[in-house]
């Protein structure tokens, strides 16, 4: 935040892109419409591609299908020769490619071969010249790479992650988290990128199970005994962590309290739960363009008894893996002496991008370097007066989530919005950063913007409602006022 309260955009992040930058980003873009081009010619992947062996003789397909042992170069079929006269005219980067993915070619079906080649035939010539242009920095791992993590998707299927993902959030925010993660380097990126996205999808459910359930299905799952539910209602109600105000750069502040954590309290997949629970409700009360959290870990009251490794690595792992560039500061709170040596340990497993934003504070004034004393609450020695309250769900509060007639017709809306935004993508690929490459990012920056006005008109038949619903800081797309200062009344679940 510069002195005179203006948001200075740091470098790397949209609105703030050298030229290199934006080209590398719209190099992304044309490396993603490259898979959605190849699964959407020769159908999903299968799933058996997920068990390839990478150290065996076995050998994986352009598109999924295995063979036990590395086929002869083959010679190639006129489907084959038809598709890249249509990539290319030029003879030697027909054999160029032909080379290239000769042994991937050879365990497709002629079927799938022929597919792929009228798919070709229909696509415009942009989209020809944009494959083209993609296919050129491939290499076949790379290709096996992507195949592999992709297995049993679909072109559509891959859409919907993407678009799932984003919520309210303009595209280029998403992808730009794991290019910066990523160094700029395009396929690191996008292989993290989808690896999150199978986590979300595959292995979490984050939009399918965790955030439609949310707390009012723990607490039904609570009232039937079952042990998720209690155990995420325990720590949810005592206030383990909470999101209340903002740090001096207008960040979102979560409070974790390291001392009302034991291990044998809760099983490992409630703590799990728990956490990805709060890190998705926390995207939801940063006020754009502001993209990062303030984490403070209060070791006030800490001892052995309340260490716990598991926690700790899927925390790092989160952050690190599924939710990059997502930290603008941790702030280690009052840590005491028996920390230091847990510390070694932990400090060791950190990448140096998160270690290098982690500061150890100790009392009021050490805070105040971050926070603003008049927005740090009292318990961490501010003059904040608000305290943790937890309010229960409402009964019906979730009953608009029955209607899914609406559902569908928003989500149906947004799949036409994001492909409104592909096309304009494409052709902000195509013309570069000339006059017509501007004409269409002002035209794609438009379109995100829907996005996000449909997501917020999605948002309560998609997502159950949470604390901070309740307690009026999310308010369906508007700004999070977390103060009485900002001109609103402070519905705080606690002391006000």
């Amino acid at each position: 935040m510069a002195s005179n309260g203006s948001f200075n955009m740091a470098p790397g992040h949209l609105g703030n892109l050298t030229a290199d930058q934006e080209a590398v980003l719209r190099k992304l873009w044309q490396t993603v419409f490259m898979l959605y081009n190849m699964f959407e010619h020769a159908g999903p992947i299968v799933s058996d591609a997920g068990s390839i062996n990478t150290e065996s003789p076995r050998r994986t397909g352009f598109f999924g299908r295995t063979s036990q042992e590395v086929p002869p170069t083959p010679k190639p079929s006129p489907d084959v020769m038809e598709a890249l006269q249509i990539i290319t005219t030029d003879p030697q980067e027909q054999q160029r490619l032909l080379r290239q993915f000769s042994q991937l070619l050879a365990l497709q079906s002629p079927e799938s071969i022929k597919h792929f080649k009228d798919g070709l035939a229909a696509a415009p010539p942009e989209s020809i010249q944009q494959l083209r242009a993609v296919l050129a920095d491939q290499s076949p791992e790379t290709i096996r790479d992507f195949q592999k993590l992709l297995h049993g998707q679909s072109a559509q299927s891959i859409r919907s992650m993407v678009i799932g993902a984003v919520k309210h959030e303009h595209p280029d925010t998403l992808i730009l988290r794991f290019l910066r993660a990523r160094k700029w380097d395009i396929n690191k990126a996008l292989m993290m990128m989808f690896k999150a996205m199978n986590w979300r999808h595959v292995d979490f459910k984050v939009d399918e199970d965790i955030m439609p359930n949310g707390e009012a299905g723990a607490v039904a799952d609570e009232k039937a005994a079952k042990t998720l539910g209690r155990d995420f209602m325990k720590q949810i109600r005592m206030g383990k962590s909470f999101l209340h105000g903002t740090d001096r750069h207008g960040r979102p502040i979560c409070i974790v309290r390291a001392r009302l954590h034991k291990a044998s309290d809760q099983c490992v997949e409630s703590i799990e739960r728990y956490t990805t629970y709060l890190i998705e409700t926390a995207r939801f009360v940063l006020n754009p363009p502001i993209e990062t959290a303030c984490l403070i870990f209060d070791m006030s009251g800490f001892s052995l008894a309340n260490m716990d490794y598991v926690p700790v690595k899927f925390i790092i792992m989160c952050f690190e893996a599924n939710y990059p560039e997502s930290l603008g500061v941790v702030l280690i709170h009052n840590a005491p002496w028996v920390f230091k040596g847990i510390w070694r340990i932990i400090h060791g497993w950190l990448d140096p991008v998160i270690a290098a934003k982690v500061h150890f504070t100790y009392g009021r004034k050490d805070l105040e370097e971050f926070i603003a004393p008049e927005q740090l609450i009292k318990e961490l020695g501010g003059d904040e007066d608000w305290a943790y309250e937890y309010k229960e769900p409402v009964e019906g509060e979730n009953d608009i989530m029955k209607d899914t007639a609406t559902r569908d017709g928003l989500l149906r809306e947004r799949e036409d919005i994001a492909m409104r935004f592909e096309d304009a993508t494409k052709e902000w690929v195509l013309h570069g950063d000339g006059p017509k490459g501007q004409e269409y990012k002002a035209k794609r920056d438009l379109v995100a913007k829907e996005i996000r006005d449909n997501y917020w008109k999605l948002d309560k038949y998609i997502r159950a409602r949470s604390l901070y619903d309740r307690l009026g800081y999310i308010r369906g797309g508007a700004e999070v006022k977390w103060y009485e200062s900002n001109g609103t009344d402070r519905l705080a679940g606690g002391s006000a």
